[in-house]
């Protein structure tokens, strides 16, 4: 087994814990179940749309039956979720209980291969305690939207590599390529995981390569084929789409300044723990979005070290596809905190497994802001749960309230609001037919 590519899970344990002490560990895992429950209960919510949402069962209407009226039938989203869609909707239980409950599913999973990954990590529940109270990660869960069947089936992919290079089965890669297959298709940002198995393995086993295609021809046919198909089939794969939708954006004036602002202030809103748009009016007019920027550069250049620099535990594979996510979103023309919801876990590992107390002023700040991380998330937490169960709050607070009379007229039979002027009727007939 090549040194640092796969944890030993009997190897001496590193990881970064501000409280030590039993009852603190105690505490943590009594507090990871009490969150998973909490999840869970949110299972119970009404249907939460959301632009990207709505094409999704607009383009699974089209396959389906017919496109509706309102949806444009050129429209492109990479098939993996809408398939699931599909085959929920086939079997009569295309409802938002069980599209939540997969969620869940899909983000438990990827906690539970982060944890055979890091192997090495001292407090595994400290980890999923920061994981399930990022406000990012609560929010999505509980939409019909593809990031964590991505988050699943891409970590399910790493993990799979990772036993390749423990036993050299070629199962396992095979297994690894098949993941991140279904994971590309779920979401085109896949690409960065396909790079990052290609890249490990030129780079782990550049002298055992050539012995090891001659042995196995077939699989070394298989992946020609498979490049062959992606470059043949790219524009029904929405490689084209998505080069196109890209250089479009540039061609329309955007500046790549503009796109790293946007990306550090996003990762501003994951280590700050709220969206800035709750904040930033508290502050004198920019001030606020560069705070976050600010917070988010910081946070990039640090994790960039712990990652990439300083010496650690972190498999090869996952440093090579953390290389090439954090290289695709940050020339991403577009702005939104989701996209990063698939690689928040791995990123709370890699910083979990190193550690940083090495001085009290390090720990006392880092307990300090651990409290208000964690504060913040409960806040975010304890918000959506009552929102799941609170049809009125739930109307008036989604996607910002932009579909409130849609929502009060499927719920009450007409808006609450005196001042509405228009309810979309698709909308209300859609909430009539998926959310119940």
């Amino acid at each position: 087994m090549q040194k640092g590519l796969f944890p030993d899970p009997f190897a001496k344990k590193t990881g970064t814990f501000p409280w030590s002490g039993e009852k603190n560990l105690a505490f943590f895992k009594l507090a990871v179940y009490t969150l998973a429950f909490l999840f869970f209960l949110n299972c119970f919510t009404p249907l939460r749309l959301h632009y990207d949402m709505l094409r999704y069962f607009a383009i699974k209407d089209c396959i389906e039956s017919k496109c509706p009226p309102e949806a444009d039938p050129h429209d492109y989203l990479p098939y993996g979720y809408t398939a699931l869609l599909l085959l929920l909707s086939k079997l009569g239980l295309l409802r938002p209980f069980l599209i939540v409950f997969l969620n869940c599913i899909y983000l438990l999973g990827g906690l539970y291969f982060i944890r055979k990954i890091f192997a090495s990590i001292r407090f595994p529940f400290f980890l999923f305690f920061i994981v399930l109270l990022n406000w990012t990660i609560i929010k999505f869960v509980t939409h019909p939207l593809s990031e964590l069947q991505y988050l699943f089936f891409s970590i399910a992919s790493l993990y799979a590599f990772c036993l390749f290079v423990r036993g050299r089965n070629i199962r396992n890669l095979l297994a690894a390529f098949i993941l991140a297959g279904i994971a590309f298709l779920t979401r085109t940002v896949g690409i960065a995981l396909l790079a990052a198995l290609f890249a490990a393995i030129l780079w782990e086993y550049r002298k055992q390569l050539i012995l090891l295609l001659k042995q196995n021809r077939i699989f070394l046919f298989g992946l020609m084929a498979c490049l062959a198909v992606v470059i043949i089939f790219s524009r029904q794969l929405g490689l084209n789409h998505y080069t196109g939708v890209m250089s479009k954006q540039f061609d329309e004036g955007l500046r790549f300044t503009n796109v790293l602002g946007w990306h550090f202030s996003e990762w501003g809103e994951i280590l700050i723990n709220t969206s800035r748009f709750k904040v930033i009016n508290f502050f004198p007019v920019q001030t606020g979005n560069w705070i976050f920027i600010i917070v988010g550069m910081v946070g990039v250049l640090g994790f960039i070290y712990l990652c990439f620099i300083r010496k650690n535990m972190v498999p090869f594979i996952v440093k090579a596809y953390l290389f090439f996510y954090l290289l695709l979103m940050f020339n991403w023309p577009f702005a939104d905190p989701r996209f990063w919801v698939p690689v928040i876990p791995l990123i709370a590992a890699v910083v979990s497994q190193a550690s940083l107390y090495s001085s009290k002023t390090i720990r006392l700040l880092s307990m300090a802001y651990l409290i208000v991380y964690a504060g913040l998330g409960l806040a975010a937490l304890g918000y959506t749960t009552y929102t799941s169960f609170n049809k009125k709050e739930f109307s008036k607070t989604q996607a910002k309230g932009v579909y409130r009379n849609e929502y009060e007229t499927h719920f009450f039979g007409r808006p609450l609001s005196d001042t509405a002027t228009h309810v979309d009727p698709y909308l209300v007939e859609f909430l009539n037919k998926y959310d119940r």
